[in-house]
């Protein structure tokens, strides 16, 4: 299937795209919200001749944070639009950056669907100097328009697992054309590089940086308001662990664990935060239904000592209720997911837990098992076990804890790569 037959059957599935989107929009109602972005039609007011950076959902705009936070600082004068597919990723970026500080400086909107037309009017209105796609969020169409204009296109933080490459090499006609027209595929492992080039991308195209999620900086201002709450919760020395970005299936798992751990300290409390919020009602019925004494995070209600579960039931939080407990299970590992970012805990000093599907994440996962600061588990028993175990031997946990802060440390330096890569590029165009 070439780029001509792929923009057909997009254009003929439209009516399931909309079918989808109002799927969509049933369960979480802002997906009914501005639709004529995504077609490039009402698009927000937008400052040309910048940088655009596209981040798909939650984890990139996350990932991203620093890049943009970096570019704003070397090139002043250049606005930086970020563009996002999902409610979730258009909240978190607007959390991110809708502060007055940058106010003219980054601008944020819905990036259009994959059709030549609606690419080429988006790039009409942002004019980027430069265009930057976070990690494998790869459009034909978006991409050859940025071709055709003479705009370098950047793939930051890419990954590329097997079971993708695969993916793409079905479609070689499409997928190989498209990885050419790329400027810089900034890649995180050596592996992942072999494969962008095995599929199409110039060899001279691709450069090994590492990924910038290692540069993630814990603000120490974090970490006080974590303890400040801890103590007014008066938990410090109650046992406390979260379960994060679980998906279907996983809640159930993670609750079983926290029963058994119940049965052996009374007064835990499991802080559970849903990947999606279009979950967050369903996953607090759950925990009401299964008899656990339920809190919501955003009543803004402090957590008592008869409280059981906290449900994490806000938006951009998630740093902070990693930071307010003592041991972290990463979720989308237990189901086959692939996983979530393993760092973030990490970078708290937290003892990160996992479950075997970590395929989005081998190479940080590897690292970090074999540093002893990653253990993973198959069921609620295995669960439940590794957090008693960590909370009946502090010695451990604290190994845990200096191990993952070691390879945090050990593997910094990927966003000062990445950005030099992307300073050739500008002035490329200049």
């Amino acid at each position: 299937m070439n780029r001509s037959l792929y923009t057909l059957l997009f254009h003929l599935g439209l009516p399931l795209v909309a079918g989808r989107l109002a799927w969509r929009a049933w369960q979480a109602p802002a997906y009914a919200q501005r639709i004529g972005e995504r077609f490039a039609l009402g698009l927000p007011p937008l400052k040309p001749g910048g940088i655009w950076l596209h981040a798909v959902s939650v984890g990139e705009s996350i990932a991203a944070a620093p890049l943009v936070r970096e570019l704003l600082a070397r090139y002043p004068q250049l606005p930086i639009t970020v563009s996002c597919m999902t409610p979730t990723g258009s909240e978190r970026i607007q959390a991110l950056f809708g502060g007055p500080e940058y106010a003219g400086r980054v601008q944020h909107c819905y990036l259009p669907y994959d059709l030549p037309w609606a690419a080429a009017r988006f790039l009409d209105r942002v004019q980027p100097r430069l265009a930057v796609i976070m990690e494998t969020e790869l459009w034909p169409n978006h991409i050859h328009q940025c071709h055709r204009r003479g705009i370098p296109v950047a793939l930051a933080n890419a990954r590329l697992s097997e079971r993708s490459a695969r993916g793409y090499a079905r479609f070689a006609k499409l997928t190989a054309p498209m990885l050419a027209e790329l400027d810089l595929i900034a890649v995180q492992t050596t592996l992942e590089a072999e494969r962008f080039r095995s599929l199409g991308a110039r060899a001279e195209c691709v450069e090994v940086t590492g990924s910038i999620k290692f540069d993630l900086s814990i603000d120490p201002e974090l970490l006080s308001r974590a303890t400040l709450l801890r103590g007014q919760w008066q938990a410090e020395s109650r046992p406390v662990w979260i379960a994060a970005s679980t998906h279907a299936g996983e809640d159930e798992i993670v609750l079983a664990a926290h029963r058994q751990l119940l049965k052996q300290s009374p007064d835990a409390l499991l802080i559970l935060v849903p990947r999606h919020p279009e979950r967050f009602g369903s996953v607090f019925e759950l925990c009401q239904r299964q008899g656990f004494s339920t809190r919501r995070r955003s009543s803004g209600e402090l957590a008592l000592a008869g409280d059981q579960v906290l449900l994490g039931d806000t938006m951009g939080e998630l740093l902070f209720l990693y930071a307010l407990a003592d041991t972290a299970f990463v979720g989308g590992s237990l189901v086959a997911n692939g996983g979530h970012n393993l760092l973030e805990p990490a970078a708290l000093g937290k003892p990160v837990l996992s479950g075997p599907h970590l395929f989005n994440f081998l190479e940080i996962a590897a690292q970090l098992r074999e540093a002893g600061a990653l253990r993973e588990v198959a069921d609620a028993d295995g669960l439940a076990q590794q957090i008693e175990q960590l909370w009946r031997a502090p010695e451990a946990a604290q190994t845990m804890r200096a191990a993952g802060l070691a390879v945090m440390r050990a593997n910094q330096g990927a966003l000062a790569r990445l950005l030099a890569g992307l300073e050739r590029l500008l002035k490329s165009k200049r």
